[in-house]
């Protein structure tokens, strides 16, 4: 559960984050990870366009340079935006400990974005405020209260897990079914982990018709 749902001390680490939205409001927001990847992430656009959804993509800075093409359908299609660094960095790693190189990392991938999104046909909404959020879950103190200032925060109120070689579909599926109630911020990852072992293809429409059955909205950040 630490990972599926953090525990209140965890979210303690970084108050002024987002991990849950209204929990009085019967609504989810679906958020991806790691993208855009071109094996994955327009499986996913489609599956969100037959059921109506809009969702959020945190977008890996050097993933977009390799694939412009993938990251202007997610756009065009409507869906928000989000920041997750360049080079899908650690914070806690040596090179980008200090706030510094981080942050520079970070803008890296956020000038790409909007020069990306020149021309296109999308709303400045789907990209602010600007939404960040950290691979891996986590960044240091001094990387948190550098981009808290420029940043929304968002972390997450539910982890499906489907890039986790241990899990199968329908354990990933449970997460879901476990986990989520109002106000959940689920993350799933359009990544190849999570689409080679066929965790995503799986549990993602299943979960999509969960929400949809329990009477749940599925909102953008």
């Amino acid at each position: 559960m630490l990972i599926e749902q953090p525990s209140k001390w965890l979210r303690r680490l970084y108050p002024g984050a987002l991990w849950r939205v209204n929990p009085d409001e019967k609504a989810v927001y679906l958020t991806f990870d790691d993208g855009p990847i071109p094996e994955v992430t327009p499986w996913v656009i489609d599956l969100l366009e037959r059921y109506g959804v809009k969702a959020t993509f945190f977008m890996v800075g050097d993933n977009i340079s390799k694939y412009p093409e993938i990251f202007r359908l997610v756009v065009e299609k409507g869906h928000r935006m989000g920041n997750h660094t360049f080079n899908h960095i650690r914070g806690f790693s040596r090179k980008y400990f200090t706030s510094y190189s981080y942050l520079e990392n970070t803008e890296k991938a956020y000038d790409l974005m909007r020069e990306q999104m020149k021309g296109l046909n999308c709303s400045e909404s789907q990209l602010r405020p600007l939404l960040f959020r950290p691979p891996h879950g986590h960044m240091g103190w001094a990387q948190y209260i550098t981009l808290k200032r420029r940043y929304r925060i968002v972390m997450w109120d539910l982890v499906t897990r489907d890039y986790s070689k241990k899990l199968r579909g329908p354990q990933v599926l449970a997460n879901v079914l476990r986990y989520t109630r109002n106000g959940s911020i689920i993350t799933f990852h359009d990544s190849l982990k999570s689409w080679q072992n066929g965790n995503l293809q799986y549990a993602l429409p299943r979960a999509i018709e969960f929400f949809m059955e329990e009477g749940y909205q599925m909102k953008m950040l």
